[in-house]
């Protein structure tokens, strides 16, 4: 049976070449913005569908957001068309845990503000204490234990880490070969003390908005540091840059936030949040962007052909979503 899908982007023409080479006969693909005539497709592969791109096709059956969970506009939109399932694809999971793992070591490290001042042939860093702290021995707490926080846990584990994990069903399916003890959500304040390292790699969600506040860093065993590749305002915004400049957070190494710029003339000019986290020598910040290798779109053709694929002989897609979730 054909299984018609459109796909609501386009792609450079050498990767639209591969996606169509790597599909089966079974598979018929549109692409753009602007959908077919008479649409039918029965999959919908789209970063932010519309109401319209639901409703276009009456034989409409699954749709596929080509990244890792929902955002909220996405979400309202989908919950009043249940009978869709949807699914995430799961390309970005291992550079965003390489990310993560990145900002944490550049966090403890304090190596950007070491870079800075090398840069200008300043050798003090040398002679003066240093902040750095040793991970090795150190106890992470990770939120969100998919394939994100799997991929962080193994990492942080072959550093010498202890790690725990927060996971929605902890007895969900895991790798079994990472010395990883996964909790519930009810378990976060009991964890806290025990954790140097947060590392947050959750969805943002009515229940994980604000998360993490006041209280929940002020538990953490210090030297304690946060790292944040899930989205900013899981983490409380005002705490964050309170703890940080007082010294009650150690560190930190974020990559998601509060504001973001509107159009492509605003890219240059807009700050990520109301506070001046950039002139904070303890914080290394990265634009929402951790997760970008050179990589990663040949890997989104790759898995988008391999799920279009699965769904044409009739079997489930993997990644599916709980919507009322958010992922």
């Amino acid at each position: 049976m054909l299984l018609s899908v459109h796909l609501l982007d386009t792609l450079a023409p050498d990767l639209l070449d591969s996606l169509h080479a790597q599909l089966s006969a079974e598979v018929r693909l549109t692409t753009g913005l602007e959908l077919p005539p008479s649409a039918d497709y029965r999959l919908l592969v789209a970063a932010m569908p519309e109401r319209a791109h639901l409703t276009a096709s009456p034989n409409l059956r699954a749709v596929i957001i080509p990244f890792t969970g929902v955002s909220e506009k996405t979400r309202e939109v989908l919950l009043g068309f249940p009978q869709l399932a949807v699914h995430n694809c799961s390309f970005p999971a291992v550079s965003t845990a390489e990310g993560a793992v990145t900002l944490l070591l550049a966090a403890a490290k304090f190596i950007a503000p070491v870079d800075r001042a090398f840069r200008e042939h300043n050798w003090e860093s040398r002679y003066q204490p240093s902040p750095a702290v040793l991970l090795a021995g150190k106890t992470a707490l990770i939120l969100g234990y998919g394939d994100i926080g799997q991929h962080v846990a193994r990492i942080c584990c072959a550093l010498g880490m202890k790690v725990f994990a927060i996971r929605r069903n902890p007895r969900a399916p895991a790798p079994t070969d990472i010395p990883v003890s996964v909790y519930p959500p009810s378990a976060l304040h009991e964890l806290l003390p025990l954790a140097n390292i947060l590392i947050v790699a959750l969805p943002l969600t009515p229940e994980t908005h604000g998360m993490i506040g006041a209280g929940e860093l002020a538990r953490l065993r210090p030297p304690a540091i946060l790292v944040n590749v899930g989205r900013g305002p899981i983490v409380d915004e005002a705490a964050l840059y309170d703890a940080l400049r007082s010294g009650k957070l150690h560190a930190a190494g974020l990559d998601v936030w509060y504001n973001y710029p509107t159009d492509q003339a605003s890219r240059t000019k807009t700050p990520p949040s109301q506070f001046p986290f950039h002139e904070l020598r303890n914080v290394v910040m990265t634009p929402h962007s951790i997760s970008s290798t050179s990589e990663n779109e040949q890997r989104f053709v790759n898995e988008l052909a391999a799920m279009l694929n699965t769904a044409a002989r009739g079997e489930p897609m993997p990644n599916r979503v709980d919507v009322h979730a958010g992922y």
